[in-house]
């Protein structure tokens, strides 16, 4: 069963990096929200990836909804030509209003930012304080690396293999979409379904 994405969370470098796919990927992803008629919220830069993806659903003719942090109006160039920019005190409010927003979530290449909000957002998947899919749009194989040690902390005992299937992998915009609609949450995958059901017992 299909779930309606009406609005994605796209997690971004302020960067472009140094290869050309990521600016192309970002351009792709865009132009494949605008065509299914998915709003894009993201950090309302207009620089590197964020402004990227940002400018290639506006000039598909989708909507696109900025949330950035006052202090950072001028670091990342707020970007004045979306939909809508909302500025916030923090990067607290910031994450906190991209994600209320959002109906799923996607990480394009980026730094520790996007790291951060990445693990941020899959930390409150495993507590079941969303059941919102998430995945990495892993461009050439950019997010190889994470992929493996994620592996390597389920061997190792710290994260359930079931919490590290939340996170969806997938070189191409279109298909990790059509994967993001398919999701449903497992039942007591979550942390706080578990101790739940512990309660409640059998």
């Amino acid at each position: 069963m299909k779930n309606k994405l009406r609005t994605i969370c796209v997690y971004c470098g302020a960067s472009s990096g140094h290869a050309p796919a990521y600016a192309s990927a970002a351009r792709l992803l865009g132009s494949a929200l605008a065509a299914r008629q998915i709003r894009l919220v993201y950090g309302g830069g207009r620089v590197g990836l964020m402004g990227i993806v940002a400018d290639a659903v506006m000039n598909a003719g989708g909507h696109v909804i900025g949330v950035i942090p006052r202090a950072l109006m001028d670091t990342e160039v707020g970007h004045q030509h979306i939909s809508q920019l909302l500025v916030v005190k923090d990067m607290h409010e910031r994450k906190a209003l991209m994600a209320e927003h959002a109906d799923a979530f996607i990480a394009l290449p980026g730094g520790l930012g996007t790291l951060e909000e990445l693990f941020e957002t899959l930390t409150w998947a495993q507590l079941g304080f969303h059941e919102k899919p998430i995945g990495l749009l892993n461009v050439d194989g950019f997010y190889d690396g994470l992929v493996d040690f994620l592996a390597h902390q389920v061997r190792e005992g710290f994260v359930r293999e079931e919490h590290a299937r939340l996170l969806f992998n997938e070189p191409d915009a279109s298909a990790l979409i059509g994967q993001l609609q398919s999701f449903d949450m497992p039942e007591g995958v979550s942390w706080l379904s578990r101790k739940a059901a512990r309660t409640l017992g059998p």
